[in-house]
């Protein structure tokens, strides 16, 4: 009798599990090797398959900002593009949720809402092929930034990626894409030549200029398929020297330097091809215990030393410190703080959340503001110690010169990205909420002082409670625009995890 009870519990576990949505809390009951087995048969021999506690299954998982993170109740590896369709397939017959995971960085909390998921992790697809006559390469969709500048620099070719090492191309290029290179070439969206995108159906397809979808895909991807590869415009390396000047300064300097970025990289209302200028505030306790610094840099391609008249406005300032050097392109994200072995890219167990805007200049009196609240917070509240505010200036030239509405990445037009990066020790509910409000009050000093009627935050930096305007543009036919394509292409949603148009 007991045999036949455990039986039909068998047999009635394993129907509840083949029926339940995703996010039913009874999942985790479920028997995992059933999910295991029902996809080994569809994948390539290579694919592999991790579940908690197995080898694979922590580094498969691990991100990068662990607020919100999504529940994994598998994780798949492809090794081959049409694992990816396959996965998509028996996700959808089985009613579960799925995301795409490369590099681990999208820190935005929407992905918090998949419970109980499959994770497919793309790093097996990895690889840069350049096809012959050297204009084009084709980008497996889980390559991380610096196996693509690695493997086409052995080449004397180069393309536009992030600026962090770690990253991947397709994540933040999906988005957009910011990066040093640009000002020449554009976004990295705007390197995309065409695609294999797995649809929501599960499908592969093909697509470039001539599909309808092409919009979407250049600035909110994330919302259509996952791409299992890219063909990438690439470019002969030219200007194979860069060099950098960095300056430390304190806090009574914020006017000063913020007014001379306007004025010496702003004035016109561009900055030149050639010179990137980047900067942030942080604690250095051992410099200052009582105050925040600041970092600036300025990057210039094409020289072996930055043009001092560049540099010479920021040494009258009076910085307590500077270095300097030149070196490659590739040196760039060392130089930076943006390379594999720096902080930016350890997956440490802490949360880091963001709250970007664009701005077109500096407000020195809301910077000001800006730092003071910053100082103040992190003086009283300790914890929020290893935060950094982040202002970018990148080239624009390229990225300007395609019209705006040319793809859905939504404003082309800005000249600075600014976000707070608040970090910290997670599993303090209170300490979530006085980050999160930080970072918003930030952002809203900020925005007031732009003068700008719209508010844009720039999707890959994104905290996840913007408004999809705020990600994706607020003119109502980019809106109409974007519903109408998922509502053809993603009817049920499946894609709607990573800052969701619907």
């Amino acid at each position: 009798m007991m045999e036949v009870a455990t039986a039909l519990l068998a047999w009635a576990l394993a129907c509840t599990c083949r029926n339940l949505p995703a996010s039913n809390n009874l999942w985790g009951i479920c028997p995992r090797q059933d999910i295991a087995g029902g996809l080994k048969q569809r994948l390539s021999a290579n694919a592999q398959i991790f579940v908690p506690g197995s080898g694979g299954y922590a580094q498969a998982t691990n991100r990068w900002s662990v607020l919100d993170a999504p529940d994994i109740n598998i994780v798949i590896v492809p090794s081959v593009e049409n694992d990816v369709a396959e996965i998509v397939k028996y996700a959808n017959a089985q009613n579960m949720s799925f995301l795409a995971v490369n590099g681990g960085h999208g820190a935005i909390t929407t992905v918090g809402k998949l419970r109980s998921g499959i994770e497919i992790w793309m790093n097996k697809l990895s690889g840069v092929e350049i096809a012959p006559g050297g204009t084009t390469a084709k980008i497996g969709g889980g390559t991380l930034s610096k196996t693509v500048t690695d493997s086409l620099w052995a080449q004397s070719k180069q393309t536009v990626t992030g600026g962090c090492e770690c990253t991947s191309l397709l994540g933040p290029g999906l988005g957009g894409g910011h990066g040093f290179l640009q000002g020449r070439h554009g976004l990295i969206s705007d390197q995309f030549v065409s695609m294999n995108v797995v649809l929501a159906n599960g499908e592969l397809h093909t697509i470039d200029k001539t599909s309808d979808l092409w919009w979407a895909m250049q600035g909110a991807g994330h919302n259509f398929g996952i791409v299992t590869s890219v063909t990438s415009k690439i470019y002969d390396v030219k200007y194979p020297d860069w060099a950098y000047e960095s300056f430390v300064f304190t806090g009574d300097k914020v006017e000063g330097l913020y007014g001379g970025i306007n004025e010496h990289f702003l004035e016109d209302g561009r900055q030149r091809v050639d010179v990137i200028n980047y900067s942030f505030f942080f604690r250095l306790p051992t410099v200052d215990p009582e105050n925040p610094l600041i970092m600036f840099f300025i990057l210039q391609e094409g020289v072996k030393a930055v043009d001092p008249v560049y540099t010479k406005p920021f040494h009258d300032l009076g910085p307590i410190d500077t270095a300097a050097a030149g070196g490659s392109y590739t040196n760039l994200p060392a130089w930076t703080g943006n390379s594999n072995d720096a902080l930016p890219c350890q997956k440490s167990g802490l949360v880091n959340i963001r709250f970007p805007i664009d701005l077109q200049n500096y407000n020195v009196d809301a910077q000001r503001k800006v730092y003071d609240l910053y100082a103040s917070n992190t003086k009283t509240t300790p914890a929020l110690n290893g935060s950094l505010f982040l202002f970018e200036g990148y080239s624009l030239d390229a990225v300007k010169a395609i019209p705006s509405d040319q793809s859905a990445f939504p404003n082309r037009g800005a000249n600075l990205l600014v976000s707070p990066l608040l970090t910290y020790a997670p599993g303090d509910a209170e300490l979530d909420k006085t980050a999160a409000e930080l970072g918003k009050n930030v952002r809203q000093i900020l925005y007031e002082g732009s003068g700008q009627k719209d508010l844009y935050t720039y999707v890959n930096y994104a905290f996840g409670d913007e408004t999809v305007e705020n990600w994706y543009g607020h003119e109502p036919w980019r809106q109409d625009r974007l519903k109408a394509l998922k509502q053809k292409y993603d009817p049920l949603g499946r894609f709607s995890l990573y800052a969701p148009i619907a």
